[in-house]
């Protein structure tokens, strides 16, 4: 055979097949262009969290918070079952518990000064500080994301896009925070937020929904 015919064969072979796109499955609700890939995430998670956040989200957070006393006493039951009354598990094998949760206490130690603020609170009455309250904008961890069964995995295209989704909840929830203007040091608050567990003895640092006096 010569050159020619196998030529005009690829080039027929080529026509013949049909032409192949990758499209990202849009979140749930979500209308309008999609746009695929990593260079759409910023897009699809605010146009997300526009829809979800305040209607959803953080609704269900107050809804589903546990307060302290309660979750401290299902923990000494052990973490799964603590989990299982109270909590959401997260994605993937040996995944960590999130939990809701609420409660008050006195502030015993407080650092507004840096990017990651916090509150040191006592809220057994031992006078020791046994809750960290992260306040941001820095903020560690997806408890939010986490704490209620409202984000699927699956709906996300990988790990990085999931990841994103939680650090744009913690700067969008972080910057709408309203804290008392005076010295918080002596003060009693009254909280809403969330945590995440890998056993049932790990420090309780809650991320913040609300803080009262």
């Amino acid at each position: 055979m010569t050159r020619l015919p196998l030529v005009a064969l690829a080039l027929l072979a080529a026509m013949g097949l049909p032409a192949c796109k990758i499209v990202k499955t849009p979140f749930p609700g979500e209308g309008g262009a999609i746009v695929a890939g990593e260079a759409g995430d910023d897009a699809r998670i605010a146009a997300l969290l526009d829809e979800t956040l305040d209607a959803t989200l953080l609704p269900l957070i107050r809804e589903k918070a546990v307060a302290l006393a309660d979750l401290r006493s299902a923990l000494a039951g052990g973490l799964d079952a603590a989990g299982a009354t109270y909590g959401n598990r997260g994605a993937g094998e040996g995944a960590a518990w999130n939990f809701a949760v609420k409660g008050a206490g006195k502030v015993i130690a407080a650092n507004l000064e840096s990017r990651a603020r916090k509150a040191e609170l006592d809220t057994d009455g031992d006078g020791k500080a046994d809750v960290t309250l992260q306040l941001g904008p820095v903020i560690k961890g997806s408890s939010l994301r986490d704490a209620v069964a409202l984000f699927n995995f699956g709906d996300f295209r990988d790990q990085i896009e999931f990841a994103k989704l939680g650090r744009v909840i913690n700067d969008r929830v972080s910057a709408g925070l309203k804290l008392p203007e005076s010295d918080l040091i002596g003060q009693t608050l009254n909280f809403t937020g969330a945590v995440t567990l890998t056993k049932a003895s790990d420090p309780l640092l809650v991320t913040a929904i609300e803080v009262t006096p």
